[in-house]
């Protein structure tokens, strides 16, 4: 095979980054030879580490491009017990970390990086490309493992059983080297690779399908230019869910090849010349020829949550099975509503109300009874409301980042939260702040929660730099006046209950004339939600008790819209069931 031995040129160089929770993950970095055009960023296959790819920076043949390998938390030189992970989800933030170190340490811009990732590094891939919408140049994805071949029946229901009674275990890999590749070389070299992991958390393994699943059924929400390599012969994954994510990727610059005969080590098969031509020449093609960013701006009016949202709000057909189903879940609702406080403060003020949320945000069960606190405590363990208890502490990370941000750039903190509800979250991050803003300006339509919020105001004796005003947050010109130099903006949980993209818009061209050049914006998205057909069915609004029918919006089209109104994105917390995300964009100058 024809290549650059870069490494004849230079040495690897072996780095090490920190991760949000403290931990020192290990990776390799090959510089380019010469003036860097771009940059790939490569994430191994699950058991493996990035001295398995170090191959693939001479085969590709690109000595002007930086390469950079990680070896994930587990795995090879990194630390951790083998196959461990605190969940997926923080896997999947370390991807966001790494690219942000890749950024800070080294300069490189995620437009400038192309990211290839292999098996369960592809879905960890795919995963973040759907959650955190980053702005890099293209994915190549080989033979991502949305769907392991388990071989024994019922086997993924057993080990969710298991887990239920042992609590985490650790499951050994069944797959011989022989199954993964063609190679003799390849196969003996896996076999005696002592950095190898052969097990994995079977809470990560199960969280794994979870998250695929999520992604492929949702894939319309990656814009990113994608080439995806599949394994003709793949005794380790399933291919179907590889054709499912295919099709329903958002990119409108996409490429799909089945590679007939190779097995699932695509990348290092006998024959992987064919596969690293077909990569080689697709990262060339997007440095050649940039695809365009998708505009999003028209996603409130057509498209597939659009077409999601319009399904929602049309009525069941009269008669049908899925209409009598839902007809008795209200009437189930209405009861609970009987001895619960908590779905009678919903039926009451809306269940998408800032009194449902500081209920929720409390959690606290309550009713009439044992029986009572018993419905109370199954409605707020629901699947929602336990990410929107978790969206409330990513909120007060943030703000609390935001404050330390300013003040040490010596600047003053002057907060304005433009739909606050209670503001429960606000004063919470304020008081666990040792230093005290210089102003608080929290503002609601609801004179409920102004009052509310108002009295909490004097519950945490916060009056002397804390008021509450009523406004509306979508009139562009209140939200500009509404505190001048202001130097932190948030507006949480309310885009998410409004599908046009129009009101937002005004809102944040609102939001950017209130923020200060070098101020921070806070906002929340809600890119996916398993419980929508029953939050529409079944759940009413705070809008005179309509049906409560949610528009996804997903985090590319929300963060294009931050964009555009002047913001750029700096970070970003997501649950680990990846429902709703907060962000902190930092306000550019006019």
């Amino acid at each position: 095979m024809n290549s650059v031995h870069r490494l004849d040129e230079g040495p690897v160089i072996e780095s090490r980054f920190a991760t949000d929770d403290g931990v020192e993950l290990f990776y390799r970095h090959w510089p380019a030879s010469g003036t860097r055009r771009g940059t790939v960023v490569m994430f191994h296959r699950g058991h493996e580490h990035s001295g398995r790819m170090a191959h693939l920076v001479d085969e590709l043949d690109l000595p002007d491009f930086d390469v950079f390998a990680w070896d994930a938390r587990g795995h090879g030189r990194s630390p951790g017990e083998r196959g461990f992970s605190p969940s997926f989800a923080t896997s999947v933030r370390d991807v966001q970390t790494f690219v942000d170190h890749l950024h800070n340490a080294h300069g490189v811009a995620p437009q400038e990086m192309v990211v290839l990732a292999q098996s369960v590094g592809a879905v960890t891939i795919a995963t973040w490309a759907h959650d955190y919408a980053p702005q890099v140049r293209a994915l190549v994805l080989a033979s991502p493992a949305f769907k392991v071949k388990l071989y024994v029946p019922f086997a993924r229901p057993g080990l969710r059983l298991l887990q239920r009674l042992r609590g985490n275990f650790f499951v050994n890999s069944y797959v011989k080297a022989k199954f993964l590749t063609h190679d003799p070389a390849r196969q003996a070299s896996f076999a005696a690779d002592p950095l190898i992991t052969r097990a994995i958390s079977v809470n990560i393994l199960l969280a794994l399908y979870e998250a695929a699943e999520r992604v492929v059924a949702d894939a319309a929400a990656i814009t990113i230019p994608t080439q995806m390599l599949i394994s003709g012969a793949d005794w380790v994954v399933h291919d179907q869910p590889q054709h499912d994510f295919f099709d329903r990727l958002g990119s409108t610059v996409k490429e799909k090849h089945v590679l007939e005969g190779f097995f699932h080590d695509t990348l290092g098969e006998a024959d992987r010349e064919r596969a690293i031509a077909l990569v080689r020449g697709f990262i060339l093609r997007q440095f050649d020829s940039p695809a365009p960013t998708l505009d999003l701006n028209d996603a409130d009016k057509a498209g597939t949550t659009f077409d999601e949202a319009q399904t929602l709000a049309a009525p069941l057909p009269e008669g049908s099975f899925k209409g009598w189903w839902w007809k008795m879940y209200r009437k189930s609702l209405r009861w609970a509503g009987m001895v619960s406080d908590g779905v009678s403060l919903g039926h009451r003020t809306g269940f998408d109300s800032g009194s449902t949320l500081d209920y929720v945000y409390r959690n606290e069960a309550r009713g009439a009874g044992f029986i009572g606190r018993m419905v109370d405590r199954n409605y707020l363990d629901a699947i929602g409301w336990r990410g929107i208890r978790q969206r409330k502490l990513h909120l007060e990370e943030l703000i609390r980042d935001a404050m330390a941000r300013l003040r040490a750039d010596g600047a003053a903190v002057r907060v304005l939260d433009i739909a606050a509800g209670h503001g429960r979250y606000v004063l919470d991050a304020l008081m666990a702040e040792g230093t005290a803003p210089e102003s608080v300006l929290l503002r609601d339509y609801s004179t409920i929660n102004v009052r509310d919020g108002r009295r909490l105001i004097a519950e945490k004796n916060l009056a002397g730099i804390a008021r509450f005003d009523e406004g509306d947050a979508f009139d562009s010109e209140s939200v500009a006046g509404a505190q001048p130099g202001t130097t932190i903006g948030i507006v949480s949980g309310l885009y998410e209950l409004f599908p046009s993209n129009d009101l937002v818009r005004a809102s944040l061209g609102g939001m950017a004339r209130a923020v200060e050049a070098g101020g921070y914006l806070i906002y929340t998205g809600q890119p996916w939600h398993p419980q929508l057909e029953m939050i529409a069915r079944a759940l009413t609004s705070h809008r005179q008790g309509e049906a409560w029918v949610m528009r996804r919006r997903t985090q590319a089209e929300m963060d294009q819209l931050v964009r555009e109104a002047g913001f750029e994105k700096i970070g970003q917390r997501i649950d680990e069931w990846g429902i709703f995300t907060v962000s902190i964009a930092r306000r550019k100058a006019a």
